[in-house]
């Protein structure tokens, strides 16, 4: 038995001086691999790092929108007046799309009605803001008011404008409100006497600033000049 035990601690003895080769890979590494391995990291985000739990991450700035020009360089002004959601039932659950009647004007004179619609609030709005702007017109004013009392209709609505005193301001709601501001006017008396229907609110109010004529427009008519009705 003795000599069992002695020729077993021999062996014993060698397993245990033999290093282990678990770490070589790591030592052998060429410094070209260590360099590249800190980049790695960096790419796939340590926890520290950017992009990582703990890096702070640049979010991309939003642009503004480029503002509503006229052709002659103007800046328009839009006014949304009514935005409607319309639901469509199908198979799977309801598709909702969305129309916007808009109002632009330049603030000197001129005003323009347009409708859009679209899946999506915003392309609505953009589509209706450039309807509106290829069905500018000129509208006649003095001294931001109108010159005569006018009454117009367009289906079921129905919108009378006066003229006012400086200072007055712009006494309508609505569609009309949305109109004499985009066109420029600051003293107004305006009533909607028929339909509340938004379109043909609007529609009534632009057709009514269409039929004004100043005094000038109408001694020309007749022929004749200031002086001599003067």
């Amino acid at each position: 038995m003795s000599d069992n035990t002695e020729k077993s601690a021999p062996k014993a003895a060698e397993v245990e001086a033999k290093p282990t080769n678990e770490a070589a890979p790591a030592a052998s590494a060429t410094p070209a691999a260590a360099a590249e391995a800190p980049k790695a990291d960096e790419r796939r985000g340590g926890r520290g790092g950017q992009g990582g739990r703990g890096g702070r991450r640049e979010r991309p700035q939003r642009q503004a929108p480029p503002k509503p020009m006229t052709d002659d360089g103007k800046e328009l002004h839009e006014k949304v007046v009514f935005i409607n959601r319309c639901a469509k039932v199908v198979k799977g659950g309801r598709r909702f799309s969305f129309s916007a009647l808009m109002v632009s004007g330049d603030k000197e004179g001129r005003v323009g009605v347009g409708f859009g619609k679209a899946q999506e609030v915003i392309e609505c709005i953009r589509k209706g803001g450039q309807d509106a702007k290829n069905s500018l017109q000129r509208v006649k004013l003095v001294n931001g008011t109108i010159p005569h009392e006018v009454q117009a209709e367009h289906g079921g609505g129905v919108v009378l404008l006066k003229p006012a005193c400086p200072g007055t301001g712009i006494i309508a709601g609505g569609g009309v409100r949305a109109v004499c501001e985009a066109v420029g006017i600051t003293d107004v008396l305006g009533k909607s006497l028929g339909s509340n229907n938004h379109a043909n609110v609007v529609k009534a109010t632009i057709k009514a600033l269409s039929q004004l004529r100043t005094r000038e427009d109408v001694l020309a008519s007749r022929g004749k000049q200031v002086k001599e009705s003067l």
